[in-house]
């Protein structure tokens, strides 16, 4: 998994929204006033901000919904960036907004290329000038956070109807939104879509077939995925 991220909107007392765009490695971030990167700190006068900002936070669990004026705030950004993500040659497969564990909130935007090659470092780094931008007009989020855009990598979340017909007859955990037969949580084989469209899964226990909206998560169970890798 690849991850760029900048500091979005007031933090503390300043008056001005602090970002500055990564030009180098993933191992650095721009955290109250000190560049932080290998366990070493710099002031930020003593560096060139305009160059260097970016974060290695990765954001692991199930997605945490914030309502925002009765609007779940990642449908809303959603809307905001996807036309422009699309343009860039991108799909964007998640929009996560949750708080950090020192408190700070973080925006995690997950996309991946549309023609199938690999995520590189400056597609992290356009995608995040690009939505920055876009963020910055619509203003979807009072509050400061952390911007940050990652490719979904080999554990990746299934969060498309389109995403479970391409990844058919791949091993895959799916969460659903209401007990059935007396679960919630189902592993298996992924057996493309009905005529119906509903999304099949085959498991130890039998087949099942589930309609996309009762799905809470999905996400590929990359354990076949390592073994053909070694």
């Amino acid at each position: 998994m690849l991850l760029c991220s900048s500091p979005c909107k007031v933090l503390k007392n300043n008056a001005v929204a602090n970002r500055r765009w990564a030009t180098g490695p993933l191992f650095y971030c721009l955290f109250e006033g000190f560049i932080v990167g290998f366990n070493e700190f710099w002031p930020v006068s003593k560096i060139d901000t305009d160059r260097v900002s970016v974060t290695t936070i990765v954001l692991t669990g199930m997605p945490t919904f914030r309502v925002l004026g009765g609007i779940l705030v990642e449908a809303k950004i959603s809307r905001i960036i996807e036309n422009a993500v699309t343009e860039l040659g991108f799909g964007l497969v998640r929009v996560q907004f949750s708080g950090g564990q020192t408190g700070r909130n973080q925006l995690q935007v997950m996309a991946e290329p549309r023609e199938g090659r690999e995520m590189t470092v400056e597609d992290c780094q356009m995608l995040s000038r690009h939505i920055s931008t876009l963020l910055d007009v619509d203003d979807p989020i009072a509050t400061a956070y952390v911007l940050e855009v990652s490719s979904p990598g080999i554990d990746r979340p299934l969060t498309r109807v389109e995403h479970f017909e391409r990844f058919n007859g791949e091993l895959a955990k799916i969460t659903l939104c209401m007990m059935l037969d007396g679960r919630r949580r189902f592993q298996g084989r992924l057996t493309g879509l009905s005529q119906d469209g509903k999304i099949g899964l085959e498991t130890s226990f039998g087949r099942f077939e589930f309609a996309f909206d009762d799905i809470e998560s999905a996400r590929i169970d990359p354990s076949e995925i390592f073994e053909r890798r070694s």
